[in-house]
């Protein structure tokens, strides 16, 4: 069952398990609290979530860029 959430994570973005290390929380506490928070507000959450995950992927693409120049 883990592998299958592991996989799940890693192909959403992972915007949940990051912001989970880094607060020192549990995943799925922060996943529920989005989760709630979106109900409660009407979607504003998702917005959020989708700004994180957008910069996560930019992140990505620097890393990327400065381990080929450094090569």
């Amino acid at each position: 069952m883990n592998h299958i959430k592991d996989n799940v994570e890693r192909h959403a973005f992972g915007v949940c398990s990051y912001l989970g290390r880094k607060m020192g929380l549990q995943s799925s506490k922060v996943r529920m609290y989005f989760i709630y928070t979106s109900f409660l507000t009407l979607g504003s959450p998702i917005i959020i979530y989708l700004v994180i995950a957008f910069w996560m992927n930019i992140k990505n693409y620097f890393k990327r860029d400065k381990a080929w120049i450094l090569d």
